[in-house]
């Protein structure tokens, strides 16, 4: 390997020069690179002497682009057996962020410098911080499965990403902000409210969010096999996707059993005996007539025994309870007779996982459970103990420093 200069003169009399890295490659084929300038020609052979030893090098023209890398990648995915809506977030990912900017790069070309600048152009274009954070994330796992393949000798998003490391996410916490009780998380009074305007379906599903605290999709996909009433006890081994599709929780922690409190057990036993049957038709009265045959499997099922859709239980569920409660906020719209148009406060069923954690996590003097941060992670189902407190941090009751320092002077002085 040896790197030397050319120097040649253009039809306009104007002299240039560059430097060749001339190598061999780990398959004996003979390369040539050239450089404008030679210190990046010595960079290119450092690290390319590396590569060949270690049997890892891919020159430019044997590296394939990454929209064509990107389509292999998502047929890995599909064989894997990842979610449907795993596999279509990548396939938006690439078809609308990724290959109109990068489609035609070598993988090969690719350096943090231009991943870099492909982040600014993804900004420039309106994308919000949330999407260029997860479009860098499928970016990073195109190229490692383009590395796996031998398409690519290294993966420069994870090393660019290594190089922030910590600071960068300590960075989105701050700009993201901390969750906020009676903006992010209701309080205690308006979860009441909440809970003394429920009926019907709705009632235990939401008791059940509120006091277990299982995400949406974990509700969608609860199975009355993983509800104990005699111990009181849910155990999460599923959940329903945005396609109704069932599937294992996307992590390890994911899966766990969550102590559930006499209210909602006593919901679940009238839920099962009244309102889990399937619907087969409707009476002259127009009340439902359900199927004599055991109940679905799934808990909160709708009325013909399959999964329930997430619109559903806002729009005919939560949001009208919410309403009814009085936790709302003016939408600055009036109806046909000039009544002010109200809206629930809270839009998503995710505030009462919000709520659940600082139940968790309160004194018991204040009406909470004054769980450890690390039982409290597990009853989450976080995958780290650095996500439950990234989010929750700061609900954690703080002991009193003066008292602290006093004691801490008197057994110094002693």
């Amino acid at each position: 390997m040896s790197i030397r200069k050319r120097t040649w003169t253009t039809g306009k009399g104007v002299e240039k020069t560059a430097w060749v890295c001339d190598y061999v490659d780990a398959k004996g084929v003979r390369r040539l690179k050239t450089f404008a300038k030679k210190k990046d020609a010595d960079a290119f052979e450092a690290t390319a002497k590396v590569e060949v030893r270690e049997g890892v090098h891919v020159a430019d023209s044997d590296s394939a682009t990454v929209e064509a890398s990107g389509k292999l990648w998502l047929a890995s995915a599909s064989a894997s057996g990842l979610e449907r809506a795993t596999i279509e977030d990548y396939g938006r990912h690439l078809r609308l962020h990724i290959a109109p900017y990068l489609g035609a790069a070598r993988l090969a070309s690719l350096s943090i410098a231009k991943i870099r600048s492909f982040e600014d152009d993804l900004r420039e274009a309106g994308r919000s911080p949330a999407m260029v954070k997860k479009v860098l994330v499928s970016l990073s796992a195109l190229v490692a499965d383009a590395q796996e393949r031998g398409l690519v000798a290294r993966n420069v998003v994870r090393d660019m990403k290594a190089r922030r490391g910590s600071s960068e996410r300590r960075q989105e916490q701050r700009q993201k902000g901390r969750l906020k009780v009676g903006v992010d998380i209701p309080m205690r009074d308006e979860v009441k409210a909440l809970l003394g305007a429920l009926s019907g379906r709705w009632r235990p599903l939401v008791l059940t969010a509120t006091f277990c605290g299982l995400r949406a999709s974990e509700l969608r996909g609860l199975r009355w096999s993983d509800v104990d009433l005699d111990k009181r006890e849910i155990r999460v081994h599923q959940r329903a996707d945005r396609f109704n599709d069932i599937g294992r929780p996307k992590s390890l922690s994911g899966e766990r059993t969550v102590p559930a409190p006499p209210m909602v057990i006593n919901a679940l036993k009238e839920w099962k005996l009244a309102y889990s049957r399937p619907v087969i038709g409707r009476d002259n009265e127009g009340k439902p007539i359900r199927e004599d045959a055991k109940p679905s499997h799934l808990v909160f099922a709708n009325g013909a025994g399959k999964v329930e859709q997430l619109n559903n239980i806002l729009r005919r569920g939560l949001h009208p309870a919410w309403v009814e409660a009085g936790v709302t906020v003016d939408t600055g719209e009036t109806d046909a007779e000039g009544k002010p148009i109200l809206a629930p406060k809270y839009t998503g069923l995710h505030c009462l996982r919000h709520w659940f954690a600082s139940w968790c996590i309160n004194r018991k003097e204040d009406g909470g459970l004054a769980l450890p941060p690390k039982v409290v992670q597990e009853r989450m189902g976080h995958s780290t103990i650095a996500l439950t407190m990234d989010r929750y941090s700061h609900l954690f009751p703080k002991a009193d420093d003066a008292d602290e320092m006093e004691a801490a002077e008197r057994a110094f002085l002693a």
